[in-house]
């Protein structure tokens, strides 16, 4: 199993590579990213990051071996590719103003990814990201159950670490289903949360839960107002658990961004909904029922992401 990270020279797309490298699920990890120069003299993040990282291979007991790469032919034979690469997310910027210069990057990356790996998955972790799958997905030519967005696996791990220390439990005994855009509208399911198999709003007042709720919706801003950029740890481990249910097939329960068909009554769309993740990319689009409440607020998160795809064709003269 060869996998490849690109924008593997920054701290979301590194926490990527080492996360795959720890779960040892992979033969290699390749990492991706562009030389930088400072004056007369040249610097290799990815050699760099590849490089530290494999000397914890020792510590941390893996067999996975990292590669840090600036040349795309290295890349070649992968059997999934995440993609990282973009404009990081500043204090007072939205995810729709990283919507052009994203794009580029995206398309750039993919045609290369392409170019070495015909057959590969991609997984999006470039925002804005519901645009980016888009994106990957039509420059990539590959059927839609091979592209796909990282972006409920993140926002659902917020909400079920909200609501662990709320309720001071294990974040490993709470179940959690979050739909929608990866942004503001997206759509937590209190509904469809569960704790040990008890439902939420049994061991939780409603004030409590909507604070929650909304403190998710925010939850990526909330990390660039405290750090001055986008956050890596979590983004980067979810993306990694995606790439570990393809791997290894386990066939898990996701809330992931894919083109839907048809499915919600959407079509010709990229949005967050569950799926089954294992062997070839997304096996199955799963269709959960929705109250007339859950369905007006994921209209209201397909509208969202709408209205940036038409800002992404205008842009793209498309």
């Amino acid at each position: 199993m060869k996998i490849t990270v690109v924008g593997a020279g920054g701290n979301v797309g590194s926490t990527v590579a080492l996360t795959i490298a720890q779960r040892d699920f992979a033969k290699e990890v390749v990492l991706v990213d562009l030389e930088r120069k400072d004056g007369d003299k040249t610097f290799y993040p990815s050699k760099g990051r590849a490089l530290d990282q494999w000397q914890t291979a020792p510590i941390f007991g893996f067999d996975t071996r990292l590669k840090g790469v600036t040349s795309y032919e290295e890349t070649a034979g992968s059997d999934i590719c995440v993609i990282t690469a973009g404009l990081p997310r500043k204090p007072g910027m939205s995810r729709d103003d990283l919507l052009s210069v994203n794009a580029k990057i995206v398309e750039s990356v993919t045609e290369n990814l392409i170019k070495f790996s015909p057959d590969t998955i991609i997984i999006i972790v470039s925002n804005p990201l519901d645009v980016m799958t888009y994106v990957a997905y039509a420059k990539s030519g590959l059927p839609s159950s091979k592209v796909m967005g990282m972006a409920g696996v993140l926002d659902t791990a917020r909400y079920r670490a909200f609501l662990a220390e709320a309720l001071d439990i294990s974040p490993k005994d709470i179940q959690a289903l979050l739909m929608g855009g990866h942004g503001d509208s997206m759509v937590p399911l209190p509904r469809y949360t569960t704790v040990g198999g008890i439902p939420v709003t049994q061991l939780i007042d409603d004030e409590t839960l909507n604070q929650i709720v909304e403190r998710t919706k925010k939850g990526g801003g909330e990390l660039v107002g405290l750090m001055g950029t986008s956050a890596w740890y979590a983004p980067g481990a979810a993306a990694a658990q995606m790439a570990e249910a393809i791997a290894l097939d386990q066939n898990r329960i996701f809330p992931v961004c894919v083109n839907l068909e048809g499915q919600y009554g959407y079509k010709d769309i990229f949005l967050g909904v569950p799926v089954k993740l294992g062997k070839g990319g997304i096996k199955q689009i799963i269709e959960v029922d929705l109250n007339t409440e859950e369905k007006a607020q994921l209209d209201v998160s397909a509208g969202h992401v709408n209205e940036i795809m038409e800002a992404y064709k205008r842009v793209a003269g498309k």
